[in-house]
């Protein structure tokens, strides 16, 4: 079958792989193969990492931007473009290998989804530049072979999430601000599942029975007291009405109503802190850069 043309601009541009808060996470069971079974929300916002993906002549998929301690062949966002080039070879469909680069400004391991992220841009924005025409239903379930935080990204929507965080109802949040400090510590997600202490009976409530000016997190005891830093960044955050910790990772978040009041809390932070300012949005910024590429 003959290749499929996409205009060359779409080439040129850099994709955005936005990070995600986790505003709520209650393990409410285990399944047989040991997978947790979760509430939470997925609160995206509009910090990002961005890809650039560039045509090759041969048909190898390359990472110029490798990162340090992750081989290439572990790299979620080299597994996602070899999941989707297999695709493509089984519909018989002619397309370039790819070099990808990663402008990463996602912290690893700070429960903000970075990895997870990229691979879903990886494989929405592959699809488009392809040209294979897949469903986001397509998309989403490669993207949980690759981790149970990839069906959000590619749904791209804020959401409340069940199962194993693939069950997704898209949920219209606040248009709040947000500040994130990053300890220096990269928190294992296997290690927090894995730790004795854990909880994994919470009761589980109906999505009414959220609300965004609260937070919980069944994790946060075990990664506070495994890792001082995010202990000690909580502490310092306990003085903003609603804080708390995102996902399994080490990054901890407080939210507030108003822009300014978030950056006079960032810029007292910044002295002891790495902080970053954000906002909420209920859709990700990676649809509105693929609705204006042809």
């Amino acid at each position: 079958m003959a290749a499929r043309q996409v205009n060359v601009s779409a080439w040129s541009r850099q994709w955005p792989a936005p990070a995600k808060l986790n505003l709520m996470l209650r393990i409410v069971g285990r399944r047989a193969d040991g997978y947790h079974l979760l509430q939470t929300v997925f609160q995206l916002i509009d910090y990002c990492d961005y890809l650039q993906f560039s045509k090759r002549d041969d048909n190898r998929i390359i990472l110029t931007t490798p990162l340090e301690g992750v081989a290439d062949e572990d790299n979620l966002v080299v597994r996602a473009a070899q999941i989707l080039y297999r695709k493509a070879e089984n519909m018989q469909v002619e397309i370039p290998g790819v070099s990808i680069s990663v402008i990463k400004n996602l912290p690893m391991g700070g429960g903000l989804g970075g990895g997870s992220s990229d691979a879903a841009t990886t494989l929405v924005v592959l699809n488009h530049l392809w040209r294979l025409r897949l469903s986001l239903a397509e998309i989403a379930a490669m993207g949980l072979q690759l981790g149970a935080d990839v069906p959000v990204f590619v749904a791209g929507n804020s959401a409340w999430a069940e199962g194993v965080g693939e069950n997704l109802q898209p949920i219209n949040l606040p248009g709040y601000w947000y500040i994130v400090l990053v300890p220096d510590c990269h928190v294992s997600t296997a290690e927090v599942f894995n730790h004795p202490q854990l909880t994994r009976d919470s009761e589980s409530i109906t999505i009414d029975g959220f609300s965004p000016d609260e937070s919980y997190n069944d994790c946060l005891s075990v990664v506070a007291a495994s890792y001082s830093q995010v202990r000690l960044a909580l502490e310092d955050l306990a003085v903003y009405p609603v804080c708390g910790l995102t996902g399994t990772g080490g990054c901890v978040y407080a939210s507030f109503h108003d822009e300014a009041d978030a950056r006079i809390a960032a810029q007292n932070l910044a002295q002891h802190w790495k902080v970053f300012v954000a906002k909420a949005v209920n859709r990700s910024p990676l649809y509105q850069t693929l609705a204006t590429s042809t």
